[in-house]
């Protein structure tokens, strides 16, 4: 059975294939064709944002698939510069209408706007918290959740709100795998979602891990794939190549011993 059609289950019960299709730096007018082919490759998670200014691409290329509706998770995301109650149900419409279709996992996209990266915005997003859990228990979404919320940020939603976040979207590759945060996700069931699990394509050279790969006769993007999963992730590779497409998804014959984890649960560097 294809990587592309197992799942993890959601603390709601909600199935969410285990690898997503990224379209971050993805221009609209060329979206279409790279979830088209994403399509085409198996992929059946596609992650996008209205902050990406493509939703509308990726929701006309999912609708001409030929695929059903209930075939394809879409996940989208709430600008992290809307704050607010009223604010997040009118960005909701918006994503709505671009893509077609409700999206069935709705995140905010960051805890701060990116303007003010670090700033202490959790009574904000404790309202658009709010706005999502009626979303939710209006049955619009199928689950909701975060990106790039610290522990801090996600303490502050459970103490002031009803529901869990289900998942959680930071960057996380060997190298950066930001131990702290999956820990807080883990203990409380909140799915980690690893956003530019290849490092944005600058861990592909690295002499060290071309060895490890080598070992398993298999390429960079997938042995980092690989350990994503294998630390229980969801990765979220992008590309625009499709058969770079079928190649990252390749990689259900092989896993990563453990002496290999340790290995790359050790190195520091972020690729930078």
């Amino acid at each position: 059975m294809s990587i592309l059609i197992e799942t993890y289950i959601l603390h709601n019960g909600v199935e969410i294939p285990k690898i997503g299709f990224g379209t971050w730096q993805i221009p609209n007018e060329k979206v279409f064709k790279a979830v088209t082919d994403a399509l085409r490759a198996g992929y059946r998670h596609i992650d996008t944002a209205l902050a990406y200014d493509n939703e509308e691409g990726v929701g006309r290329a999912i609708r001409e698939s030929g695929l059903r509706r209930e075939e394809v998770f879409i996940t989208s995301k709430l600008p992290a510069e809307i704050k607010g109650y009223d604010k997040a149900l009118e960005a909701f419409e918006r994503t709505t209408k671009n893509l077609g279709t409700h999206p069935d996992l709705y995140l905010i996209h960051a805890p701060w706007p990116w303007a003010d990266k670090g700033g202490d915005y959790n009574a904000q997003n404790v309202q658009s918290w709010k706005a999502f859990e009626k979303l939710y228990n209006d049955g619009m979404i199928r689950a909701i959740g975060v990106s790039n919320f610290s522990p801090a940020n996600i303490q502050a939603l459970l103490d002031n709100c009803e529901i869990v976040p289900m998942a959680n979207q930071i960057a996380f590759h060997v190298g950066r795998t930001q131990e702290e945060y999956v820990a807080f996700c883990n203990k409380h069931n909140i799915l980690v979602e690893a956003y530019s699990p290849l490092a944005t394509g600058r861990a592909l050279g690295d002499k060290q891990l071309n060895e490890i790969a080598q070992s398993y006769n298999v390429s960079v993007a997938q042995l980092l794939i690989r350990f994503a999963l294998q630390r229980g992730t969801l990765p979220l590779p992008k590309t625009t190549t499709f058969e770079r497409m079928v190649e990252n998804s390749q990689i259900e014959k092989f896993s990563i011993s453990t002496s290999d984890m340790e290995i790359l649960n050790s190195i520091k560097s972020e690729y930078r």
